[in-house]
């Protein structure tokens, strides 16, 4: 395989990626504001409990199912073409969530911004492997990238705040509007487009299949964490995995695949992959209990909650900052390794908490566990974009990011199901409470800090001291199981990854042959575009 000593991009390319990082963060603001909405959007449109599930759901859902399908379009037709009509779309949807008369339109605004929101991660993905053809540059580019949206995680609390009390609960959709507007303006004289220039027929039925697959997989898990396991999420999570097996058959004997199986075959791909999943898995558990604790549990609000977690966000940034300096110098094996290490250390600060709101173990814990994840997302990232072929670069993003929906979606599933029993087990319900409020009490501890407000002072605080350190339990079972996870993600990369050296790829490009077109720009065909 010949490779050649690529061009460094100018500074046009680092502009660009400034762009890039727009619609980044205008997700990770619109993944995180909504919850702080919940309350006056509830008083404003009367949303019934399966309405409002669906107002906050859909969005994750169609995201998810839709990924692989936008990346691979984007492959096709042009991943800055595809980027700009997602950021149109999204822009048009905000507006209509944000003026949504009833909670039935806002179903349908929110799943719109999902199929929309769909386009933009696999296209910014895509687009800075290809703007970035010099690895060391590319890995300081996914760094930037991945900072944006960690850095939209720790502001969105703040943001969403402010403008929920001064402003109507629509408010935080018109976040995307100024942003995509930018985006659109700026966008095609900055971005270049390029597609695959062979890249055969998109097939209807690998896109159904793929679709319907994580849709039903990520429901069903879900439905498993709000509800317990029951047969009807069950039966729906094993559609979803037939679906996958089929898609799967389905992939291998198609001339033009959806998927390109033979990505997998590759180390770099397949590990960096799996890596992602397992970190996302657990953190997205360790994440769902301390969402809860900081609320229920020390009687946080939710913006004095979101505060809590911006110095372990702040620090995540730091660490990622660091990575393009340290791959340097230490094999990208034992950065992760080490990181996840780190990351497990953390979350052995959550198997510590009990029930008198030890807020310093929870600050501490979120602190190292973002420390320790940071430069490891960001490094698998891009080993991911880097080892696939430049004109798969579209469907290894979409790849990417649908294997950390569905990392997200089972540690929510599982880690809420360990955390659910244990709760369960442990709860003492009071004698003063009646036949409806003790099922409510066992259901969740939510419904047990409501309960107790209707509860003579002794059986109230006899109540809240129970269900707290009954969560308390779950949560560090919980923390310890994730830890365990975590810390053999370690094992996995040292054993798997450990021929890479330093520097990895620092002055290498792509085969000729493997290079997308990359469609002549002129002033017109980038307004047209």
């Amino acid at each position: 395989m010949r490779t050649l000593t690529p061009d460094k991009a100018g500074p046009r390319e680092w502009i660009g990626l400034a762009v890039l990082t727009l619609p980044t963060i205008l997700i990770a603001l619109d993944m995180n504001v909504l919850h702080l909405a919940v309350p006056s959007l509830t008083e404003d449109l009367n949303p019934s409990s399966s309405q409002l599930l669906w107002i906050i759901d859909i969005y994750g859902f169609l995201i998810a199912g839709f990924l692989i399908t936008m990346g691979n379009l984007g492959d096709r037709v042009g991943r800055r073409r595809v980027l700009l009509y997602g950021a149109a779309a999204f822009g048009l949807a905000s507006v209509l969530a944000a003026f949504a008369p009833n909670a039935n339109l806002l179903i349908v605004a929110r799943a719109l911004l999902g199929i929309a929101g769909a386009t933009l991660m696999p296209s910014t993905m895509s687009l800075i492997r290809n703007m970035f053809a010099h690895a060391g540059q590319r890995r300081t580019a996914i760094t930037v990238w991945m900072t944006s949206f960690m850095g939209g995680s720790a502001v969105a609390p703040l943001v969403g705040g402010i403008m929920l009390e001064r402003l109507w609960w629509g408010s935080v959709f018109l976040l995307g509007v100024p942003v995509m507007l930018l985006l659109l303006a700026v966008g095609p004289w900055l971005l270049p487009e390029y597609r695959d220039p062979k890249p055969g027929r998109l097939d209807p039925l690998s896109v159904v299949l793929s679709v319907l697959a994580v849709l039903a997989v990520i429901y069903g898990l879900k439905a498993v964490a709000e509800d317990g396991v029951g047969v009807v999420p069950v039966a729906v999570v094993l559609a979803g995995v037939a679906l996958a097996v089929g898609f799967v058959r389905r992939q291998r004997v198609l001339d033009d695949p959806l998927l390109d199986l033979k990505l997998l075959r590759i180390p770099e791909f397949s590990v960096s992959l799996s890596t992602q999943t397992i970190a996302v898995f657990s953190m997205g558990g360790v994440m769902l209990f301390m969402a809860q604790y900081l609320q229920l549990v020390a009687g946080l609000s939710p913006l004095e909650s979101g505060l809590v977690m911006v110095p372990g966000t702040v620090f995540g940034i730091v660490g990622t900052l660091l990575l393009p300096r340290l791959v340097r110098w230490v094999r990208p094996a034992y950065l992760i390794g080490f990181g996840a290490l780190l990351a497990a250390g953390g979350m052995l600060f959550f198997t510590q908490v009990d029930a008198s709101g030890q807020l310093w173990l929870i600050v501490a814990g979120h602190i190292v566990v973002s420390l320790g994840f940071g430069p490891p997302m960001s490094l698998t990232a891009d080993l991911i974009i880097g080892s696939a072929p430049p004109n798969k670069a579209g469907a290894a993003g979409a790849a990417s990011e649908t294997s950390g929906e569905l990392g997200l979606a089972l540690g929510v599933a599982i880690f809420g199901s360990i955390g659910t029993a244990i709760y369960r087990s442990n709860v003492a319900v009071p004698d003063a409470a009646t036949a409806v409020q003790a099922e409510t009490v066992e259901d969740t501890l939510g419904g047990a800090v409501s309960v107790a407000r209707d509860l003579p002072g002794e059986a109230a605080a006899g109540l809240l001291e129970s269900a707290r350190s009954a969560f308390s339990t779950g949560m560090a079972l919980g923390a310890g199981i994730g830890a365990v996870l975590v810390a053999l993600i370690s094992v996995l990369v040292v054993t798997k990854l450990r021929h890479l050296e330093a520097g990895t790829g620092d002055g290498e490009a792509e085969p000729e042959a493997a290079e997308p077109e990359r469609v002549p720009e002129s002033a017109e065909a980038c307004r047209t575009a």
